[in-house]
């Protein structure tokens, strides 16, 4: 009875087999279409939204009861002359030369405004005095004469909220001040991403929030470019905090351009918050904030900052570093308030992930060296770069503000 029933039983075997194997071969076509249609149909996002306020902004110099404009040229001998701005209209710059009003000559602005014993009172005041007018591309940078400073990451809400932020933090920025009409290399490979910031400088080493509030306190505008590659790389999303990666991408002989004009508030918390800074890029906006958006402001940085000097935990280049040399933020730094909306840099999208899984089981999966984790990364990266979205060689960046003067910026290969 068995032996005659066998065939009947296997021809039902291998009718159950096929209709495995169909079934399953259906439901792997379906999984791979499906893949293929969440790949196909994935947003693309040339670069995070940014709100904008309705007015155009309108750069002007601030009157004189709101703070006082410095800015700073040199002689073809070298030596360093510093003005007090009266007006500036396109690429011209009025003021008065502080050697009218007594003062001295010499590259440390606070030095050139403290040796002027009595200031004109009034913006209508100054107009007295015999003016100079330069072109701004002769104007020297208003930044910081060191080569370190400190930065300031998803200090702005909606920025945080864009990188998966949920506190401040600050890195070491490697690199020297060039001026409000400069260049920046775009380097082959490279995602080369913008950053209008409002930065500070002081007339004296901050050792204590005493001497913060002792200082007399520069305000000027800056920018900040980030090789966007070097983030993806080496930045931890879960630790952000610990700031790897931000140095290494933030740090370059031309990643901190900035304004031209160095400008003493007679109240810096007022100013600072009503200060508007925006970026455009080839002529569209791309970034507008006040500095009232800020999380910590000014005073808030500099206390957060000299807390979180006595570890060298900061990668920069392989090595780790101090927040600052010294315990103290001297008076050849800047600190930097972070930067608002509307930077390109967006997170990896469904197509990258689908793409990066695919691409890792193609290339052998995890019997390759490679993790999934770096595998996806070097993915995204490519993925972004054929994407053409960030800056490239010819692009324009112009960085505005209300009373700190404009930046100009032309991408070079």
């Amino acid at each position: 009875m068995l032996l005659s029933l066998m065939p009947n039983l296997v021809l039902l075997a291998e009718t159950t087999l096929k209709r495995i194997a169909i079934f399953g071969s259906l439901a792997v076509l379906v999984l791979v279409v499906g893949a293929f249609v969440a790949w196909a149909t994935s947003p693309d996002p040339k670069y995070n939204p940014a709100t904008f306020e309705d007015t155009p902004l309108v750069e002007s110099v601030a009157q004189f009861e709101v703070a006082i404009t410095l800015a700073q040229y040199a002689e073809d001998d070298g030596v360093v002359r510093t003005i007090l701005v009266l007006a500036f209209e396109g690429e011209a710059v009025t003021g008065v030369d502080l050697r009218e009003l007594g003062g001295i000559n010499g590259g440390d602005p606070f030095e050139a405004l403290a040796s002027v014993e009595a200031l004109p009172a009034t913006t209508e005041e100054a107009g007295a005095y015999p003016t100079i007018v330069l072109p701004m591309d002769r104007l020297l940078p208003a930044g910081s004469v060191g080569s370190r400073h400190i930065g300031s990451g998803t200090n702005f809400p909606e920025h945080a909220e864009e990188a998966n932020s949920t506190s401040v933090f600050g890195f070491p920025k490697f690199g020297e001040a060039t001026p409000a009409r400069t260049t920046v290399r775009q380097q082959p490979g490279i995602l080369l991403d913008y950053e209008v910031e409002l930065c500070m400088r002081f007339d004296r080493d901050i050792t204590s929030v005493e001497d913060f509030d002792a200082a007399v306190k520069g305000v000027f505008l800056c920018g900040d470019f980030t090789n966007r590659n070097a983030i993806v790389k080496l930045a931890d999303p879960d630790n952000l905090d610990s700031g790897s990666g931000f140095s290494d991408a933030k740090s370059g002989p031309d990643f901190f351009p900035t304004g031209a004009f160095l400008i003493i508030p007679s109240d810096w918390q007022s100013f600072v918050a009503s200060l508007r800074m925006t970026t455009s890029l080839n002529n569209e906006p791309r970034q507008d904030a006040r500095g009232a958006e800020m999380t910590l402001d000014f005073r808030d940085l500099v206390a957060k900052s000299l807390g979180d000097m006595s570890e060298r935990r900061f990668l920069y280049r392989g090595g780790r570093e101090f927040l600052a040399e010294g315990g103290m933020i001297s008076k050849e730094m800047t600190i930097m308030s972070g930067t608002s909306e509307g930077t390109i840099f967006t997170g990896p999208t469904r197509g990258d992930l689908i793409e990066a899984v695919a691409t890792y089981l193609v290339t052998g999966g995890p019997f390759v060296h490679e993790s999934l984790m770096d595998s996806a990364k070097g993915t995204f990266i490519d993925n972004e770069r054929s994407s053409g979205h960030f800056l490239q060689p010819g692009d324009t960046v112009r960085h505005g503000s209300s009373h700190l003067g404009n930046i100009v910026v032309e991408v070079t290969r």
